[in-house]
């Protein structure tokens, strides 16, 4: 028994070890946000500042001319959007590709998804160009959501769960006259509760952060997120890093709030999409 106390002990002596190693960047940069330049130089590891000053947060009102705000709102409104088509398409496409897998053009379809993960996410960004280009909607705030509304591990997700959902239900209810969208949005959906929160908070997390393609696409600081934001800051000759690290915590604490907060619902649709039946 005592063998055994000790062992656990060490085991969680090391997970706190190993927890605090990972969270001191992420505190470190929150304590940085709130120290003049000169004592972050000066004492770089500390964590508790001597001195506290919001002034990187005041300045944070405009960055570039442009207000706070209109990269608030483009970063919730971009990614709100982004959410809701994802998760709609990808739901519908997968419900539709289990129900009739052999219909033209699905298996070459689903083949793409897979090599839309396996292709290195920087070489899209040409085609991606080109394609946004041609259809009229660079520098619009539209082909941004519609490139970041892709979610090939979203449509997974869907259709491993829906590939288990009992065949007898669906026919059940195509006896009594319901039709496809009424199984999915009756039956199926419902069904799906925990894959559905799984898949919107992936697909938050995923596009909040990602800079590239809204940098790319645009040809306007008016349709930049908050990333692209913290992006140009850090590229500015004149480097203000009390001001960077009070935009990188803006644009971090977000993400971690939600996961921390919805981490076992994600887990569950995770478990509810994979685990066999």
């Amino acid at each position: 028994m005592k063998k055994n106390r000790i062992a656990s002990i060490a085991v969680y002596l090391g997970a706190a070890a190993i927890s605090l190693v990972m969270v001191f960047p992420l505190l470190w940069m929150i304590s940085s946000s709130l120290k003049p330049t000169r004592d972050i130089f000066a004492e770089t590891l500390r964590l508790i500042p001597r001195r506290v000053t919001f002034g990187a947060y005041e300045s944070l009102r405009s960055l570039a001319g442009l207000p706070f705000m209109t990269y608030m709102w483009n970063s919730l409104f971009i990614v709100g959007l982004s959410v809701a088509v994802s998760v709609a398409v990808t739901s519908l496409g997968a419900y539709a590709m289990n129900r009739k897998p052999r219909l033209p053009g699905f298996h070459l379809l689903e083949n793409m998804f897979i090599l839309s993960m396996m292709y290195p996410y920087i070489l899209l960004m040409t085609p991606v160009y080109v394609v946004i280009y041609k259809l009229g909607l660079l520098g619009t705030r539209t082909g941004i959501i519609l490139f970041l509304a892709l979610g090939p591990i979203q449509y997974y997700l869907f259709r491993e769960f829906f590939s288990k959902v009992p065949r007898a239900i669906i026919e059940s209810a195509e006896i009594d006259g319901a039709r496809e969208l009424q199984i999915f949005s009756s039956i199926v959906a419902p069904m799906a509760k925990s894959v559905f929160m799984t898949a919107i908070l992936l697909t938050f997390i995923l596009n909040w952060d990602n800079w590239f393609p809204v940098l790319i696409i645009s040809t306007s600081m008016k349709t930049y997120t908050l990333p692209v934001a913290l992006f140009n800051l850090d590229s500015q000759l004149e480097v203000n890093f009390p001001e960077i690290m009070a935009l990188s915590t803006v644009v971090s604490l977000p993400i971690m709030l939600i996961f921390i907060l919805t981490q076992k619902k994600v887990i569950a649709g995770f478990a509810a999409g994979g685990v066999k039946g």
